[in-house]
Formats: C-alpha cells, structure tokens, sequence
C-alpha cells in the first residue's frame, strides 16, 4: 500500500518508496511496477501526475483527479511557484550553507539556468578507511532547488564535489560500491521531503511533508544521526 499524505476532491499526495518509477516509460522497460497504476488501483480512481521524481528519489509525489487541476499545477510548477525541499546524503564534509548557480544542458544540447540552495544539517565521520584517508566523512543536507531541471540537485551536488551517495549516474563509484559491499546498501539516498504550494482551486496554502524512508533512516543511524 501506497502512503497517502495528502488528499483532497482534486489532488492526492504519495511518499513514493525509493525505485519505484512514477509511470510506465521506455527507458526502464524492467519495471512491473508504477506509482500511478498502483495509486489508481489503491483508491479506485483515474489520478494523473503533476509533477515527477527520479525513480530513484523517494518523497512527496503529487496527483491529480482532473485534468484541469493537472494543467493548474502544472502551471505552477513550471514557473517554480511550487516550494521543494529534499534531504540527502552526501561525500564529504558540505559548507554550513551555499547557493549553486550553475547552467546545466538538456538533452537536446539547450543550456538551462539552475539554481539550487543547501544547508547542511549534520556531520559524520565513520572509522572506515576510504583510498588515501584512514576515516569516511559524510553530510545530510537540506536541499532547495529554486528551479525545476532534470537531474538538478543530483548534477548540482557532484558539481561541487559532494555527490550523493548512491547515485550511479552522477555520483561517486568508489564510494557507491563502498556502501554496496560493506552495507548491503544499494539507495540512492535523496528524498524529497516537502512541497509547498497554493491550492488551485480553494486557494489556500497547502505544505506536504513527507517521512523519510527505512533504507534512508538506516543510513542515519549508521552515522549516529
């Protein structure tokens, strides 16, 4: 079963588990499973996405029940009127706070502006020897990006050389298989852990906050967070 956060006559609110893609796509033709069918199924209703997260983050994923309110959220969305923050788990000691502002290309070749803020929230260093170092430092990070680019927080955080950990594509290797043969620990630790944005039918402000996940809160008390 899904957990449902939020849920009104016109949206629906989910913790999509880490892995878990949010629709049917051609480019992870192994998965059997989908957010939005296994939502539709849960509740008995047609739901759409408005928005999506990489199959590998976790956190708040928001649907619609009408096409309308799908077109208005979207519309939000796009012009980043919608707050987001995320948490994840990173190499190395972070600043205690930093702006990254730093063009990222689409597919296509196109440069797009990109824009994400971070603090950092805690410090861990772990007696576990790692190349030339004799211990391990990680940082849990609160992440805000402040525009909505494909892969941006993951792109963004290996840019400053703290990428996250278990992130195959933009990450670090070494430490991934690190995590893999000493934790059995294969997640890539980003959640999205929040949305922020105005109701677009009743107009109120409506904040999602979504729990982190098990493999995620293991992570944490490996560094005695």
């Amino acid at each position: 079963m899904l957990d449902i956060l939020f849920r009104d006559e016109h949206l629906i609110a989910i913790n999509k588990p880490h892995g878990l893609l949010v629709h049917r796509s051609s480019i992870a033709a192994d998965a059997e499973e989908y957010a939005l069918q296994l939502l539709r199924d849960q509740i008995g209703a047609k739901v759409n996405p408005v928005h999506r997260i990489d199959r590998k983050t976790a956190g708040v994923l928001l649907f619609a029940f009408t096409k309308e309110v799908e077109i208005a959220m979207q519309k939000q969305f796009m012009e980043n009127a919608v707050g987001k923050k995320y948490l994840a788990i990173v190499r190395g000691y972070t600043p205690d706070a930093g702006e990254i502002d730093y063009p990222l290309r689409k597919e296509n070749g196109t440069l797009q502006d990109a824009f994400t803020g971070y603090k950092t929230l805690k410090r861990a260093e772990l007696d576990v020897p790692f190349g030339q170092h004799q211990t391990s430092r990680y940082s849990l990070v609160e992440v805000v990006p402040q525009t909505g680019r494909m892969h941006q927080i993951r792109k963004h955080m290996s840019h400053i050389f703290h990428p996250i950990i278990g992130d195959r594509t933009h990450g670090c290797n070494k430490q991934n298989k690190l995590f893999t043969e000493k934790w059995a620990m294969n997640t890539m630790l980003l959640h999205a852990a929040q949305l922020n944005f105005i109701h677009p039918v009743t107009a109120v402000a409506v904040q999602v906050v979504a729990p982190i996940q098990n493999e995620f809160k293991r992570v944490m008390q490996l560094m005695n967070w």
